[in-house]
């Protein structure tokens, strides 16, 4: 699976030539490829925009093109489907499809629903369709930029250059005081929401850290991120204004921001439940 665009590593774009590259080994071993497209039009979107020999086309070509290089997808469509729920798995295997189709009636309803309210499948219809206007991407992919350039110019250090669908901070750069085991990526977010009701997400030790595998001791995840998501069509000019003032406000006051310990998680995906106090 590969993931469009890549979340973890700063909402960065995957290049064409990278996903027929990917296509080109696992055709050799016999393995299928999918697609994880919850942002496949901000990664055409870049594509046309940096990649060289895309700039003349449409972003819905290029898009067409990504798909046509994998066997399936899934896609949860509160990205760039543009709805409030839901999402979808596809494939070009129809074996495959047959034994998911049952699979779901079983589990969440028929495939004409799998569980879905009617306005959310027809809001999907829509959003898919939507997300390709190159008038709204152009909006979004300047908004997101003028988050990133107004904070990292104050000196707050961001993954370069800003994403499509998130400003990512780190926060080891940020933070060099909070040692990575006490969490400098989570003890941020948390101040955070605290300065201003932003609510934003870790990528660091809380979600990936690994465990040697001799000692079983914790290390740390390679980065330290903070993503701040921009919701779609939902913030106004002056809503990102007020992200930077608050990201600034904590900036200015970093020396004073202290790390965590875990109390309670969870044995997997422990960064979706786990609770903390302060070091």
């Amino acid at each position: 699976m590969i993931t469009i665009t890549n979340n973890s590593g700063g909402g960065q774009p995957v290049s064409m030539a990278n996903v027929r590259a990917v296509k080109a080994i696992c055709a050799k071993h016999g393995i299928p490829l999918y697609i994880d497209a919850c942002r496949f039009a901000e990664n055409a979107w870049f594509i046309r925009e940096r990649e060289p020999g895309y700039a003349d086309r449409s972003v819905k070509s290029i898009a067409q093109e990504l798909f046509a290089l994998a066997d399936g997808c899934t896609m949860s469509a509160k990205k760039d489907g543009l709805a409030n729920i839901g999402g979808f798995l596809c494939t070009n295997d129809d074996k495959l499809a047959r034994q998911e189709k049952d699979l779901l009636i079983l589990t969440e309803g028929f495939p004409t629903y799998g569980g879905l309210a009617g306005r959310d499948l027809d809001a999907i219809a829509v959003g898919l369709q939507e997300a390709l206007h190159e008038d709204y991407l152009a909006y979004r992919a300047a908004s997101t930029a003028y988050l990133g350039d107004h904070i990292s110019k104050a000196g707050v250090p961001i993954v370069q250059p800003p994403g499509g669908h998130a400003i990512y901070v780190d926060a080891a750069t940020m933070l060099p005081h909070i040692p990575r085991l006490e969490y400098p990526a989570q003890a941020l977010s948390v101040e955070l929401y605290r300065e201003a009701g932003i609510r934003t997400v870790e990528i660091g030790s809380v979600m990936f850290a690994r465990h040697d595998p001799i000692t079983g001791v914790e290390l740390p995840a390679p980065n330290e991120l903070v993503r701040l998501a921009i919701p779609r069509r939902a913030y106004t000019q002056s809503h990102i204004d007020y992200v930077i003032e608050a990201m600034l406000a904590v900036f200015e006051r970093r020396d004073a921001i202290r790390g965590f310990r875990i109390v309670e998680q969870a044995p997997f995906l422990r960064h979706f439940s786990a609770r903390f106090e302060h070091c």
